[in-house]
């Protein structure tokens, strides 16, 4: 696994993103691989626990645009028009279910977050069972306000109605504090206190025998499931690639390839900027 280190400490796993160099962004990879490092992991009659983390300044910062929205990827995240929607799908259909592994796994997941879990990045964080963040760590989902629609769904089923809404229909990015208290994590600290806040409770459920862990999480988790969290998984999916393909969505594509992502993504995040009359919003709107 070139994206992801795995390591067993006795009856915990560590599962670590690593692509520090670009903030655990996300490419082809790293989806497979982090179910691949799970499923080693749930298959260990060892391991009670596992706790994802990322390698460097934060958790994961999304995925690559400097590969995706300048480039196009091997999945071709924006295809030519007229655009085949189930190509579209399968590609971010099979990434959502390797985020996905998270919640399927027999075996409970703590995921802690330092720096930052945004857009593809919230979706794993908030896959696991359990998430820790810094109190000055950030969580959110940017591409809500063009380009994107969360494909795990898990805002919703974490946060309620309401506070979704709040989230996705402005893409702002919360602290970790924010995110604890809106019930959206488990748990926040300050960023020193992380790691023992995490090891601490790892400890405590690695006491626990695996087949009670598994029961308890698959009779919680079948609550959610109950609901049709698959059936809103994939409409999410499919409005995603929607999202990529809209008139706003490649307005967006154009500005990332002629500008560059980050000029593109901050004027997305600041709200300066129409996409759907595709030039700089007047300073009234702004």
């Amino acid at each position: 696994m070139s994206t992801v280190l795995y390591e067993k400490d006795g009856r915990i796993a560590r599962i670590t993103l690593n692509r520090p160099d670009v903030m655990n962004a996300i490419n082809d990879e790293m989806p497979r691989d982090l179910a691949a490092a799970v499923a080693q992991a749930d298959a260990d009659p060892q391991v009670h626990v596992m706790i994802l983390s990322g390698a460097g300044k934060g958790f994961c910062a999304g995925y690559d645009l400097t590969y995706y929205a300048e480039g196009n990827g091997s999945g071709e995240v924006t295809q030519p028009m007229p655009w085949d929607p189930i190509k579209d799908y399968r590609f971010m259909w099979e990434n959502t279910q390797a985020f996905m592994s998270l919640w399927r796994a027999a075996k409970p997941v703590i995921c802690k977050v330092h720096g930052f879990a945004v857009a593809g990045g919230s979706d794993i964080a908030l896959c696991a069972d359990l998430t820790f963040m810094a109190e000055d760590a950030e969580i959110g989902y940017m591409p809500a306000r063009v380009w994107g629609c969360p494909t795990t769904a898990m805002w919703v089923y974490r946060l309620g109605a309401e506070r979704a809404k709040r989230m996705l229909f402005t893409g702002d990015r919360i602290s970790g504090r924010e995110a604890a208290e809106m019930g959206l994590v488990l748990q926040a600290v300050p960023a020193e206190q992380l790691d023992d806040a995490v090891e601490e409770m790892a400890a405590r459920m690695a006491t626990v025998p695996i087949n009670q862990l598994a029961m308890q999480k698959l009779v919680i988790n079948q609550a959610i499931e109950q609901t049709g969290l698959m059936q809103t998984q994939r409409l999410a999916t499919v409005f995603d690639g929607i999202s990529r393909h809209s008139p706003e969505g490649l307005n967006f594509k154009a500005r990332a390839e002629e500008a560059g992502w980050k000029q593109a993504v901050q004027e997305r995040d600041q709200g300066t900027f129409d996409w759907t009359a595709n030039e700089t919003l007047p300073k009234r709107f702004v």
